[in-house]
């Protein structure tokens, strides 16, 4: 039984759709990055790939190829991007267990439901990008066109994994260890509060 869906999607320049990993991406869609790493490299695996043996080499040398430099979010911006999110829950009521922001991606554990939880990233990417807009901050602001629009700051797409039961609170326990792991300290998101007083705690795993 679904009860759950861990969720990770990067900045721009994360995690490019021909890395040498594997990526949930089945099409190049630069030229740029097709030419410097070839095409996209679908996996469909559930564990994450990270830490697999790869030749970094053409990684490194496909992210240069990009058309703007990768974004890593500083703390102000994180912290524009977490109330971006707590406003989307709070609005449409739903339920977070966990999430960590680290500077250029973005884990998420939550409450299954009656949506499609890769439409729920656009949509958290654009309450993201508004706070960031408004706030003055947006990390590409700076490569704005003539008519003012900016790139997006996130990479299309993302990575859900399908939770039970039993996956639940491993999942909350690796999110909200990431951002220890990339070097900063524990987060604890007031929405993720918010959400977990007002219903019952997640399943045990």
């Amino acid at each position: 039984m679904i009860v759950g869906y861990h969720i990770v999607f990067g900045m721009y320049g994360f995690w490019l759709p021909n890395d040498p990993r594997g990526s949930w991406s089945a099409f190049v869609g630069a030229w740029e990055l097709f030419r410097a790493g070839g095409r996209a490299t679908r996996t469909q695996s559930r564990r994450s790939v990270a830490a697999d043996s790869h030749d970094a080499a053409v990684r490194i040398r496909t992210k240069l190829s990009l058309k703007y430099p990768p974004v890593r979010l500083t703390h102000k911006q994180r912290l524009a991007v977490a109330g971006g999110f707590g406003q989307y829950f709070r609005e449409r009521g739903l339920r977070a267990w966990a999430c960590a922001i680290v500077p250029d991606h973005i884990h998420l554990v939550l409450e299954s439901g009656s949506y499609d939880p890769k439409r729920l990233v656009v949509q958290l990417k654009g309450g993201a990008t508004r706070a960031l807009k408004q706030q003055g901050i947006h990390p590409l602001k700076q490569y704005a066109d003539e008519h003012g629009t900016v790139p997006k700051c996130f990479a299309k797409g993302q990575w859900v994994v399908y939770l039970d039961p039993d996956d639940v609170g491993p999942a909350i326990r690796y999110v909200n260890n990431n951002p220890v792991k990339e070097g900063l300290p524990s987060q604890v998101w007031p929405f993720i509060a918010e959400t977990m007083t007002s219903r019952s705690a997640p399943p045990r795993g």
